[in-house]
């Protein structure tokens, strides 16, 4: 009689260990990503024959753009640790309404992002000092192919544009924090660009 009474505590024992370790909801778990490294912050100019310069991190390379189609002083801000490069593009302003076929040209290239995007911020930069003005847009969705344009100009004489893209698949849910890590560093490039 002690044996089956042992035996049926240790098969209710089993059993509620069994039932109060098993308590799951049955939803499945988000997706997880890889931890990203990030480097820390420091800073050095850009200033060479260019007619613009700058302040750009230093895990950064600037290499000037040899692609067939380039254009004299045109750039690629590239960003090695994260497969991303910042293209930039630099036009000599002839006349007003150059000034206005280039603004439109840039915002064309934002408006191509519209059908990936589920929202634009637009930030208005003014440094008088500098005579530089423009805009900065931050592109939010998943797969928005560029999360960050700029275009830049002194409204007389120079236009230079950006635009942030990654060389991976467009997952702007996995690449947030490097997003955000670039777009401190995008700020301060535009903030400190000076016309020559």
């Amino acid at each position: 009689m002690t044996f089956l009474r042992n035996i049926s505590i240790f098969i209710t024992i089993i059993l509620l260990l069994f039932i109060t370790g098993c308590d799951q909801s049955g939803a499945p778990l988000p997706r997880g990503y890889f931890r990203i490294e990030l480097p820390e912050k420091d800073y050095r100019t850009f200033d060479t024959v260019f007619p613009y310069s700058f302040i750009y991190p230093v895990y950064a390379q600037v290499i000037p753009d040899n692609r067939p189609n380039a254009e004299p002083y045109w750039a690629d801000v590239y960003f090695p640790d994260f497969k991303a490069s910042l293209h930039l593009s630099y036009k000599t302003i002839a006349n007003e309404d150059q000034l206005f076929e280039y603004i439109e040209d840039g915002r064309n290239f934002i408006n191509r992002h519209i059908p990936k995007a589920t929202g634009f911020n637009e930030t208005m930069y003014t440094n008088d000092e500098a005579n530089v003005h423009g805009i900065l847009y931050e592109i939010r969705g998943r797969e928005a192919a560029s999360p960050m344009q700029f275009f830049m100009t002194d409204s007389t004489h120079h236009y230079l544009r950006g635009s942030l893209y990654f060389n991976v698949t467009p997952n702007n849910d996995s690449l947030a924090p490097v997003i955000r890590f670039l777009s401190e560093d995008i700020r301060i490039m535009i903030e400190s660009l000076e016309w020559k």
